[in-house]
């Protein structure tokens, strides 16, 4: 199972000394938690996308790129592409290109975001929000696997005979996940895929997540990808931890009382009990995370929010150190025992590779297998 972090990338004043951090500031403190999630032993690194103040990840493989030439082994993804008003030959190209540079270490996940005027910045209508996200995906889907396309469709230029350049490393497509938070559309369209599907995780209760999930693993078994168990699937989480579970609720109470996404609104234990937000002990965390597990079955990737409303980046490192060191440790542990043999693990560009390899190989046997028999039965006709 496959742990890390992802960042909405937001530039947030600190409620406890009013300083706003600049965007300069809040870039370099991104890469900064990105470099120290590999130190401390994490799996992934992913970055949202936003064309709005006050967010600075606008350019999210500009930052990967980056990222990737510091890092060895940290997957590197995206915890938002606006797979509706980013060009879809634009997003195979950026991120082929990001393959090739991180040598492999690169997925992606697709999603609508939660800014209505992005729309129109980019020439799009938010009515046609669906819409945009199966045509723009199916493109792109082609687009990485087809090496000469000519489509139509209702939302962009037609293509004729066009080849997508670079093309993916070793001919394998970053693996793609579906995020959404309330859309079954979206479920639905990882499962036709045989895709991943991350659910957010953060803003709604868990019966709510249960029932997308469930969804998603009832359509891939029905579109012939494996069972429903065999599924990849990703959740989010949310928590702030120091030793002392009442310190840390004490420190967060501010950052959460005024973050710009739910701050003045519910308090912070009712939002605890209705949501997965987690503030307390590093041991509370463990539990509450392992918990997930009992409503949406065995799944291959756990993302944290930590660096988000106003929180300086001193606190977010010695959360990272506290997630590295106590929680991550047990939580793989956990989450591998008991675990069904055939639930697979998260999809790496590696994983992906030998899968492909095998599936060529096995066509060229049942292609030599034809020609024997072919011959053997005009043989038998002389």
């Amino acid at each position: 199972m496959q742990f890390g972090i992802f960042s909405v990338g937001d530039v947030t004043p600190d409620p406890t000394t009013g300083r706003t951090p600049t965007e300069h500031e809040r870039i370099k403190a991104m890469v900064a938690i990105a470099l120290k999630a590999e130190e401390v032993g994490l799996d992934v690194f992913a970055t949202g996308e936003h064309h709005n103040p006050p967010f600075v990840p606008s350019s999210p493989t500009t930052m990967l790129g980056y990222i990737a030439a510091r890092t060895e082994r940290l997957i590197l993804s995206t915890s938002t592409t606006l797979i509706t008003t980013n060009d879809p030959v634009k997003i195979a190209e950026d991120f082929a290109m990001l393959q090739h540079l991180a040598e492999g270490r690169v997925d992606v996940m697709m999603g609508r975001g939660n800014t209505g005027p992005v729309y129109p910045w980019f020439g799009q209508d938010i009515r046609q929000g669906i819409p945009l996200a199966i045509e723009n995906y199916a493109l792109l889907h082609r687009l990485w696997r087809e090496d000469v396309v000519t489509w139509e469709g209702r939302f962009r230029t037609p293509l004729q005979s066009f080849t997508s350049t670079p093309r993916p490393l070793d001919g394998v497509p970053p693996f793609v996940w579906h995020g959404s938070i309330r859309s079954p559309e979206i479920a639905e369209q990882a499962a036709y895929y045989g895709d991943g599907f991350f659910h957010n995780n953060i803003f709604w209760p868990k019966e709510h997540t249960q029932k997308m999930v469930e969804l998603y693993r009832t359509r891939y078994a029905h579109y012939g990808h494996g069972t429903p168990e065999q599924a990849i699937v990703g959740l989010g989480g949310q928590v702030f931890m120091r030793k002392n579970s009442q310190d840390a609720v004490r420190e967060f109470r501010p950052y959460f009382d005024n973050a710009p996404v739910y701050g003045h609104g519910p308090s912070l234990e009712d939002f605890s009990e209705q949501t997965p937000l987690t503030v307390g002990s590093p041991q509370q965390v463990i539990e509450r995370t392992l918990s997930f597990r009992e409503y949406v079955g065995d799944y291959q990737r756990q993302l944290f929010l930590m660096d988000h409303a106003g929180l300086p980046l001193k606190t977010v490192l010695e959360q990272l150190d506290m997630l590295g060191e106590e929680v991550v440790p047990v939580l793989r542990e956990e989450f591998a025992e008991g675990r069904p043999a055939d639930v697979p693990d998260a999809p790496t560009h590696t994983s992906l590779l030998a899968t492909a390899q095998q599936d060529n190989q096995r066509e060229i046997q049942q292609d030599n297998q034809q020609e024997i028999q072919e011959e053997i039965q005009e043989v038998t006709k002389a």
